[in-house]
């Protein structure tokens, strides 16, 4: 899927050479639109001159149809497109301030690049002051604390901010640019030219850019039309290769290795519990999320899902396997990382690592449904019970019945009771490890 997977193509030369033509041109494009003159840029805030704001919205424009059009039809994963995170009170305060440069010296940081490869003295001049300014900066940033990742909102986007779908915020991004245009063509006339703005000024008159407009406006009404695709559509995408891995049941993982890596310090291991909110009560491991499978299309859910370490492992476990293969299949098709099934579900955790009998016993004389609870619970526990982590060594009784199934105990203190492990860095268990640790794929942007 787009955008397109080169990191096995890292620290080659064709690497940096994708890089650089890339660069290269977009900085051609900056110098054939004038943005390599600090008079015309700094012109914008005069309102004499707005090319500008012209070009970077049309460019903004076109790629949000586009980028759009590509999730819609399949073509992009939005998940590898890099969204720089929002910082909201730092990122005003270096606006005011990037700002204030850009009208006193003429240029942003990226048109001093494009000045100063043209030999512009004040391009030059302007990125100099660029490097010493960042220089200072990382020199003193410790003295600003944490005030600097003050109000951090991670990945936001405006679809996520006014609760749109993704196709009506383009459109109403199109609308707004578009009207922006009009009075930019306005201005430039009064301000610029020192016309009179009358009737005749004010009807739009120039048929290509209509026609373009009209054509942008279009695409972006079918493409909003078509809508984005859930994450079982993207799952759908990629059946054909992770659909082998699923066959093979390589993700599939044994309830010991399970155990073996929320033991491990350096992993920070996430189990998402997808069964009823009554099977979650009755018992679930210690730390899960409950989610249901419909939370899963949820973008704010996914979000937080995504928002780990890179040292996560996402486990998803259900009664049987059913739901929780439905379950990875969206968080794959999401662009989650390290997602694996616990085998055979909750029925083989407990089966592997069972209650005390006074807090459940396996049902007997009938068949199990298929993601029905193989166990009857005599009580809801919760993660309340020995079970729910085997990991642990130390651990204050925790059921009212386990004095009933400890006799020998009962004229001792209940409290930092020792207990044999039941599982011994996997030495006791027979399993075939199958874990592998991904790293994330690189994202990172911007333009500054």
């Amino acid at each position: 899927m787009a955008p397109f997977d080169i990191q096995s193509l890292n620290s080659t030369l064709p690497y940096y050479l994708i890089f650089g033509v890339i660069g290269m041109g977009f900085g051609a494009i900056l110098e054939m639109s004038g943005f390599g003159d600090s008079r015309k840029l700094a012109a914008q805030f005069y309102l004499k001159d707005m090319t500008v704001l012209k070009v970077m919205f049309t460019a903004i424009i076109v790629a949000a149809v586009l980028i759009s059009g590509a999730s819609a039809l399949g073509l992009a994963d939005l998940s590898r497109i890099w969204v720089n995170p929002t910082y909201l009170v730092p990122g005003i305060i270096g606006g005011l301030i990037m700002g204030v440069g850009f009208i006193v010296g003429g240029f942003c940081p990226g048109t001093s690049i494009v000045s100063a490869s043209t030999f512009k003295l004040d391009g030059i001049a302007f990125a100099g002051g660029v490097g010493l300014g960042t220089l200072l900066f990382s020199e003193t940033a410790s003295f600003l604390g944490n005030a600097r990742h003050a109000t951090y909102m991670g990945r936001f986007t405006l679809d996520e901010l006014f609760g749109l779908p993704m196709g009506v915020v383009v459109i109403l991004l199109v609308s707004m640019a578009l009207m922006m245009f009009y009075g930019a063509e306005i201005a430039e006339l009064y301000f610029g030219k020192g016309q009179k703005v009358d009737k005749k000024a004010l009807i739009p008159s120039r048929r290509p850019y209509m026609v373009a407009a009209g054509a942008l406006i279009g695409t972006a009404l079918m493409f909003a039309f078509l809508g984005q695709p859930s994450s079982l559509d993207r799952w759908e995408s990629i059946a054909k290769s992770s659909g082998v891995s699923l066959k093979n049941r390589d993700p599939y993982i044994h309830p010991a290795e399970v155990v073996e890596w929320r033991s491990d310090n350096n992993v920070y291991v996430r189990v998402v519990d997808v069964r009823s909110e009554g099977d979650y009560n009755k018992f679930h491991i210690v730390g899960a999320i409950n989610a249901s499978l419909s939370s899963l299309e949820d973008i704010n859910f996914m979000k937080a899902l995504k928002q780990v370490p890179d040292n996560t492992l996402t486990f998803v476990v259900s009664n049987s396997e059913l739901y929780a293969t439905a379950a990875w299949k969206r968080m794959v098709g999401s662009g989650l990382k390290n997602v694996y099934i616990i085998e055979g579900g909750m029925n083989k955790w407990l089966t592997e690592y069972p209650t005390d009998p006074c807090v459940a016993q396996p049902i007997t004389g009938r068949k199990v449904g298929t993601e029905e609870l193989a166990f009857s619970f005599f009580k809801s526990v919760g993660d309340n019970c020995y079970a729910a982590h085997p990991e642990a060594q130390y651990k204050e009784a925790p059921t009212d019945c386990y004095m009933e199934a400890h006799p020998e105990l009962k004229n001792k203190r209940m409290k930092a009771v020792a207990r044999p492990v039941p599982f011994d860095s996997g030495t006791k268990k027979n399993f075939k490890r199958k874990v592998k640790m991904q790293k994330k794929n690189s994202t990172a942007g911007g333009c500054g």
